[in-house]
């Protein structure tokens, strides 16, 4: 496939924005290792936007009334999508597994077609509702380890909390991406990475003054690379072309194939358990999306 083909294959872009997210939580994991969340977070968008600057400085510059007429949405779009989600994501990783950072991720479908119904009175179909129950039903059975009665009793642990919030911030930065302005994807990577920088210092900061923070090894700047890379920049451009391809409701539905890809890679590569709730869980996910994308256009 030539790549100017594959960029608009909406199938294609978000297959492999999910794959290179599926592995952002397992780099997340080992990166829990060398790096304290909040500073990790601020320090890959702030080389983000060192690196695209070359690059996007023509067309930042063009770009620029635009920028400065829509500054407001524009750093909604970031503080939502690249910062809070990602602060959240990483002080999960804390307190919970790889494996179900990533099958939690499959509740944003339901999310954004919420958001949809309620503030856009956009219509969902009843397959539609029915995948996205499915997928709903799939996650809760991973963060309860199967026994989804004890969710009344002793709630969702710590890790798996944030999570799911996170998965919130990252819901309304797809609900919100139709009312992003016209801009080249390069001005628009570096506005969200600006814009996540500085949305992320505080925390940092707090984080430097509270805790002893040491230099990572390489391992953890390896790690850190793979991050600014894949789920940083490929993703972000491949996800907002998915969207742009087949709008919000359908591209929100190939977040569930994130638990599918960072299962495996947790499996593969950190050595987690895979227990049978978790299989139970995947099938619904995977049920729910398959349903729900394949009738959505009818």
């Amino acid at each position: 496939m030539k790549p100017a083909n594959a960029f608009n294959n909406p199938y294609f872009v978000l297959v492999m924005a999910t794959l290179f997210w599926g592995g952002n939580a397992i780099a997340g994991k080992l990166a829990s290792l060398d790096w304290q969340p909040f500073t990790i977070t601020f320090t890959r968008w702030l080389i983000v936007a060192i690196i695209v600057i070359p690059f996007a400085k023509d067309h930042i510059r063009k770009d620029w009334p635009v920028i400065t007429k829509n500054w407001g949405v524009l750093c909604l779009l970031s503080a939502f999508s690249m910062a809070l989600f990602n602060l959240l994501m990483y002080l999960a990783l804390h307190f919970t597994s790889a494996i179900n950072v990533s099958i939690e991720q499959a509740s944003m479908p339901a999310m954004i077609m919420l958001a949809n119904f309620l503030i856009l009175s956009q219509r969902i179909t009843l397959l539609q509702l029915i995948g996205l129950i499915s997928s709903i039903a799939g996650v809760l059975v991973i963060c309860t380890s199967g026994d989804v009665t004890s969710l009344i009793d002793q709630g969702v642990n710590r890790g798996d909390a944030y999570m799911l919030l996170a998965c919130a911030f990252y819901a309304a930065y797809t609900f919100g991406l139709r009312w992003k302005p016209e801009l080249h994807w390069l001005s628009f990577i570096w506005v969200l990475a600006i814009g996540a920088t500085a949305m992320s210092l505080p925390w940092a900061a707090w984080e430097w003054h509270t805790t002893e923070i040491s230099m990572p090894g390489a391992t953890g700047w390896l790690v850190l690379l793979y991050i600014i890379v894949f789920p940083t920049i490929v993703s972000q451009i491949f996800y907002a072309r998915g969207v742009q391809l087949i709008g919000g409701n359908r591209a929100g539905l190939f977040i569930n194939l994130v638990p599918i890809f960072g299962s495996l890679l947790a499996i593969l590569i950190l050595r987690e358990k895979f227990h049978f709730f978790h299989g139970i869980g995947l099938v619904l996910v995977v049920g729910g999306i398959m349903v729900a994308e394949r009738f959505s256009s009818r």
